[in-house]
């Protein structure tokens, strides 16, 4: 039943890319975490002038029954959608690897309903098999800490050395950021090295500390403010200083990005804010669509707080 679910989700959203969108991409990921097979489905225009009419079942601009994307929503566990005019539509579906949704049920919770929200996307550079960035991320109650890797190069080298950061993490997810740093740093020394940044985000007191080396990009952004995250110059497992802890405040409504420099790092705050209080993969597909270099893997991490 869950696969017939699934099947039907994926059809019906590659279909509307190949009638209606342009420069379209339909990406598929296990959610071994909550159960879930993400759908992210990515265009970049002509976007949907009447979203909300678009979603009930009959209705068709393309001479069609008019079931997608109403099917969808009702078949995925979880679902949400964006479009503007001009730029695109960006929507996200979520089926339970196990068993049917029962009609009108809430979406899967996440494992712990205190911590943040996450929407990820982290991709190969083009031509490439092998992605050279990689993230992951681990729960204790409100806090969550994240890294993001980006190997040197791309490939599988890179793709060698990012695993290599990711599984010194993945051994202490909440040792102090300085000492975790150091490890992975010593961890990766037979690998070309890494950029890192970690995260340790608090959604309850509003903190977020970090750690790294290296370019990968961050920001604190919401509609009043936009701060960026910093870190030192170096490459893990090749020569860093030693490693500096920063502070900064998290604002309720403020989205946390960090991003490998295939996303340029001059994208404008105002991209984000139509999708402050949205799934955060929706964030994260819209700046992968709007500000990847085109040239080299990309992955883009957002976290979002559930009382937000």
């Amino acid at each position: 039943m869950q696969a017939g679910r699934l099947a039907i989700v994926v059809t019906e959203l590659g279909a509307n890319l190949t009638r209606h969108a342009q420069r379209g991409r339909l990406l598929i990921a296990a959610r071994p975490q909550d159960g879930m097979v993400e759908i992210v489905s990515i265009d970049e225009g002509p976007g949907i002038a009447n979203l909300n009419q678009s979603l009930r079942d009959g209705y068709s601009t393309g001479g069609t029954p008019g079931t997608g994307l109403g099917a969808v929503r009702r078949l995925a566990n979880e679902f949400d959608i964006y479009s503007s005019r001009p730029g695109g539509t960006v929507c996200v579906a979520r089926v339970a690897s196990v068993g049917p949704p029962a009609p009108g049920s809430a979406p899967v919770p996440l494992r712990n309903p205190e911590a943040p929200l996450v929407g990820a996307l982290c991709l190969p550079a083009p031509g490439e098999t092998e992605c050279g960035d990689a993230w992951a991320a681990a729960l204790e109650g409100p806090r969550l800490r994240l890294v993001v890797a980006d190997g040197l190069g791309h490939g599988p080298e890179a793709a060698k050395a990012a695993r290599s950061v990711v599984d010194a993490f993945a051994a202490a997810p909440f040792e102090p950021l300085r000492q975790q740093i150091e490890r992975m740093h010593a961890q990766s020394r037979t690998t070309r090295g890494a950029a890192v940044c970690v995260a340790d985000t608090d959604a309850a007191a509003g903190t977020l500390r970090y750690s790294g080396a290296g370019n990968i990009g961050g920001r604190v952004s919401s509609g009043v403010s936009d701060k960026a995250l910093a870190t030192q110059h170096g490459t893990v497992g090749v020569q860093i200083r030693q490693p500096e802890e920063t502070a900064l405040e998290w604002v309720a409504h403020g989205l946390v990005v960090l991003h490998s420099d295939g996303l340029n790092s001059r994208w404008n705050n105002a991209t984000l804010l139509p999708l402050m209080q949205r799934d955060p993969t929706l964030a994260a597909a819209v700046l992968l669509r709007d500000h990847t270099r085109q040239r080299d893997d990309a992955t883009v991490v957002v976290l979002r707080r559930r009382d937000a």
